[in-house]
């Protein structure tokens, strides 16, 4: 039953791209049938994980065998596999449902469905591997797969650039996780994750010589594979690929960011948990890093003006939370946030999805406005997905941000406080910009073109039904499953995650001053509260106020992405493409490879014709000449050979 699971994403794959042409729209109900039924077998498999701690390894055959390198193709499914086959699966069967509707009328519909299972069936590849080669293959196939969805509309320049783009930042942390898996396999002679985690406390100790520096051997691999997982999960330095993305079609967005792609770095981090917990130094890099990125992806959110971009920086930002919970060991409720962000980011897009299709594809906030009474059921369920964006108390995200806040607090480190207050500062940010999106496309005035706003319309039942659907588990998903994910005492992890006894800080996180515990959910409210008192009441001023100078540097910053773009571009991109022109072009093309290449071959076919049209002179004394000389040459070699 379990390898189902994943050949049949591979099977709509395949009756999408090979036979779409002869069965149409036909491919639409055939890729999302086989991705419900993949559903509803890790939903069986879940409920089995969940009554009879159920663990499978199914091993389907050798695959590489190379002196001591033994690798098989095997698939692992435990509990953290189960949460991520739900996740998966269940955002892409109500993605490909959306599709079918939201792209009805592209001519090439059978090839996007069969793109999206494509997707599907790698990071199903990831998540179920159970060494580090076959994880790499779901790692680099989500990476093709995200290339192609999000250049998609290939005759557009900007998705062009967007695809590339992603594509070529995702290489940096790939070439770190294969410097991470090539190090592994020095060190412990395998790449199965059995044998590594085990072999891992006896190995704790262990360095390697770099630059005439002993390093710890744990430090370098956990450092290189949470670089890794930086490119994938878009944290800071590496992030700048993920809003672009959005030049794809609305349902690539939501399914990068709710399910697939983005999720693969949490993962690894997770699934290495018996790696990282041996390396103080990775964990607080991990921590760095992922509360950095909360913060900037939260103000780089603020000033955006694309409805997308905007979802797309609070992705970012919530990522931050997920990677700092897991370097505070707390990895469970990283994990945790990530299934219950699944829901409500796939409700965010797939809502700004329906009112992008309704106002005849307009994403500037600018130019929408007064869309409440147009499109209520859109406007209630992206309000419904904001607010647990907020986390607003007893909505799914309430139940995993604040503990992941609350957790940061109760490390009692430098460390752990600097990821509290810039996870709270983000969260402030974080309600300013979902109030702010609500207000400037549903609240305000209208200001939007007349016959786009008089032709909007709710779609039908294929968008309206995932909606729904995602509505009720963005209000109910968290509550239901928090005892069973994080709730003291229990075994649902099983030997999935490990973490050290003296990492372990959940046991005091009800211990900690109520005030902050309080203090989250008071900024989300007051952040609330200025954007809307802003840009309902104060808009005419605040708009004054950002045109004089001292808001105006800030504005720009956050507005452009604090300049990060053009930092590389500056510093990096255009510094390589000269490189590349005069160097690898100039130099090795046209010089070296051209030279000694089928130029050089011409230049020497032409100077022995010359020679040989010489020697060719037709006069009988110098052929008599080189003929004496040819029998002496002949004859002192042979000599030579006689007496040797």
């Amino acid at each position: 039953m379990l390898p189902i699971i994943i050949l049949l994403p591979l099977l709509g794959f395949f009756s999408g791209s090979l036979f779409g042409r002869y069965i149409g729209k036909g491919a639409c109900f055939i890729t999302t049938f086989h991705l419900f039924i993949s559903f509803v077998l890790s939903v069986l498999f879940f409920c089995d994980v969940v009554l009879n701690d159920c663990t499978v390894k199914i091993i389907l055959g050798s695959w590489i065998v190379v002196d001591s390198l033994h690798i098989d193709w095997c698939f692992y499914f435990d509990s953290l596999t189960s949460i991520m086959l739900i996740v998966v699966t269940s955002i892409s069967t109500l993605v490909h449902l959306y599709s079918t509707e939201y792209m009805e009328y592209d001519p090439h519909l059978p090839r996007f469905m069969s793109y999206l299972s494509l997707f599907t069936f790698f990071m199903l590849i990831l998540v179920t591997s159970n060494n580090f080669l076959q994880l790499f293959i779901g790692w680099e196939g989500v990476g093709l797969a995200s290339y192609l969805l999000i250049n998609f509309w290939f005759t557009r320049i900007q998705a062009n650039k967007a695809a590339i783009k992603a594509m070529l930042v995702n290489r940096v942390g790939d070439f770190a996780l294969l410097l991470a898996m090539f190090i592994i396999y020095f060190i412990f002679n395998t790449l199965d994750f059995d044998v590594v985690f085990t072999m891992v406390p006896f190995l704790s100790d262990s360095v390697l010589l770099v630059a005439n520096t002993s390093i710890n051997v744990i430090d370098i691999i956990c450092i290189l594979l949470f670089l890794g997982a930086m490119g994938k999960s878009a944290q800071f330095g590496l992030h700048t690929w993920l809003p672009d993305a959005m030049e794809g079609p609305t349902p690539v967005s939501a399914l990068i960011h709710a399910a697939t792609m983005v999720t693969a770095g949490v993962f690894l981090v997770a699934r290495c948990s018996y790696l990282f917990e041996f390396s103080q130094l990775a964990l607080n890099l991990v921590v760095f890093i992922g509360a950095t990125t909360s913060f900037f992806a939260a103000t780089s959110g603020l000033f955006q003006n694309d409805m997308k971009r905007v979802i797309a920086y609070s992705t970012c930002s919530q990522l931050g939370y997920m990677m700092f919970s897991c370097g505070l060991s707390c990895y469970e409720v990283g994990v945790f946030h990530l299934s219950n962000h699944a829901f409500f980011k796939a409700l965010l897009f797939l809502g700004a999805g329906s009112v992008i299709h309704a106002v005849s594809d307009e994403q500037d906030m600018r130019k929408l406005g007064g869309l409440l009474n147009l499109l209520p059921f859109s406007y209630s369920a992206m309000l419904i997905g904001s607010l647990a964006l907020m986390g607003c108390p007893f909505l799914t995200g309430f139940f995993s941000k604040d503990l992941i806040l609350e957790a940061a607090y109760a490390k009692y480190t430098t460390l752990g406080h600097f990821a509290y207050f810039f996870g709270t500062f983000s969260v402030f940010f974080t309600s300013f910009y979902s109030i702010r999106l609500l207000f400037l496309v549903f609240l305000s005035e209208p200001v939007g073109n007349k016959n786009t706003l008089l032709n909007a319309h709710e779609g039908g039942w294929r968008l309206g039904l995932p909606l729904f659907i995602l509505s009720l588990l963005s209000i109910t998903i968290g509550f239901a499953s928090r005892d069973l994910f994080v709730g003291f005492g229990t075994s649902f992890w099983s030997a999935s995650i490990f973490v050290l006894p003296v990492n372990y800080v959940l046991s005091d996180v009800e211990f900690i001053p109520l005030f902050f515990k309080l203090l989250p959910l008071f900024v989300s409210i007051f952040g609330a509260f200025v954007s809307y008192y802003l840009y309902s009441f104060k808009l005419s001023s605040f708009f004054v106020y950002k045109k004089k100078n001292t808001f105006k540097f800030f504005y720009n910053l956050l507005n452009r992405k604090w300049y990060f773009d053009k930092i590389y571009n500056i510093f990096f991109v255009q510094n390589y493409l000269l490189l590349g022109y005069s160097f690898t072009y100039n130099s090795v093309d046209r010089g070296v490879i051209e030279n000694f290449g089928p130029y050089g071959l011409k230049y020497i076919i032409t100077t022995l014709n010359h020679q040989l049209k010489e020697v060719q002179s037709s006069f009988f004394f110098k052929y008599l000449y080189y003929f004496l000389v040819c029998i002496c040459v002949l004859e002192f070699v042979l000599n030579s050979f006689i007496l040797l």
